[in-house]
């Protein structure tokens, strides 16, 4: 039979597919729109099985809160050109409005809500491959509960940021606030007794390594200098080479580099002083909760405070419950 014109624009809206794919699938059920819809639907998951190896690199993600309760969603896709589209653009923010609604704890919990088509976010997510052939997937989902909540989102809709506070009553412009310090300085966490122990570790095994280099490279310098070496002509064996060859240093002088750099470090990495090594260490991870513990950055806005004293001049006391950070691109 004979497909109406106003049959397939019908069909387009109800699913978001393409003139043609729309024609087809009523041309194969004689018109029958809930057939043909389920074609297209099919046809979705057809896509999606083929796209399982394709990445999602691209997407959109969006936050958004009520009273006590903030969540940022991240819908991945593959190519820019389809995270820009408004239908999903669209579909993500329905994801992100029935999360924050249900109050949603879970990445799971947020792919079983249904949508205002009384079809699940994963059933929808399927759908909206069908009509991109595209690769998507929900890649991400973070929730925050606290007195009061703020969030942000930075231009072009790939990080967002969510944040709790310890009061209620507090406005708007707080939050937002210690959200863009979030989205801007990638904080691990939100004080130093929150770090993870293995970050701690990883931090403490560097600092000490990059502490015995220093000691040892300190001392190979100062017995070089006192010898009559430049220590910069003879800092690697390339370059050791490499000076040789171009006349600034003889072979002579090589040796007695090598001998000294040999002798020198040897003897200085056996007697480190542990008690030293262990200053140092400490001063380098007191700097390291400095750069990447919340509470202890300084602001984004004036560098003189903290955000730690910035939340007190706001309301003696106020700290950071929580935060999550969503970003599509690499740090």
């Amino acid at each position: 039979m004979a497909v109406s014109i106003e049959d397939i624009k019908k069909l387009r809206t109800m699913t978001g597919a393409g003139m043609m794919d729309c024609k087809n699938a009523l041309a194969e059920t004689g018109g029958d729109i809930e057939a043909a819809i389920e074609i297209i639907r099919k046809k979705g998951q057809a896509v999606a099985a083929k796209r399982e190896d394709r990445e999602a690199a691209e997407g959109c993600v969006l936050a958004g809160s009520k009273p006590g309760f903030a969540a940022v969603v991240a819908l991945k896709c593959e190519t820019d050109f389809v995270a820009k589209n408004e239908s999903f653009r669209a579909l993500t923010k329905k994801i992100l409005d029935a999360a924050v609604e249900a109050g949603a704890k879970s990445l799971d919990e947020v792919k079983a809500l249904k949508l205002d088509n009384g079809r699940t976010v994963e059933e929808n997510i399927t759908d909206e491959i069908g009509k991109t052939g595209e690769k998507m997937e929900l890649g991400a989902y973070e929730c925050v509960e606290a007195p009061t909540v703020a969030v942000y989102e930075h231009l072009g809709n790939k990080l967002a940021t969510i944040v709790g506070l310890s009061e209620e009553g507090i406005d708007g412009y707080p939050g937002k606030e210690v959200a863009m310090q979030v989205a801007a300085m990638n904080p691990v966490s939100v004080s130093r007794d929150r770090v993870d122990q293995k970050v701690i570790d990883s931090e403490i095994a560097v600092a000490v390594e990059k502490t015995k280099e220093e000691q040892v490279r300190k001392a190979v310098e100062a017995a070089l200098k006192k010898a009559g070496i430049n220590p910069n002509l003879v800092d690697s064996e390339d370059h050791i080479n490499s000076n040789i060859t171009k006349g600034w240093l003889t072979e002579d002088e090589a040796a007695k580099a090598r001998e000294i750099i040999k002798k020198t470090s040897e003897e200085k990495a056996a007697n480190l002083p542990q008690a030293m090594i262990d200053n140092i260490v400490k001063g380098r991870l007191n700097k390291f909760y400095k750069e990447n513990c919340l509470m202890e950055q300084e602001y984004h806005r004036d560098g003189s405070m903290t955000i730690e004293q910035y939340l007190n001049s706001v309301k003696n006391g106020l700290i950071v419950t929580e935060f999550k950070r969503v970003n599509l691109n690499a740090d």
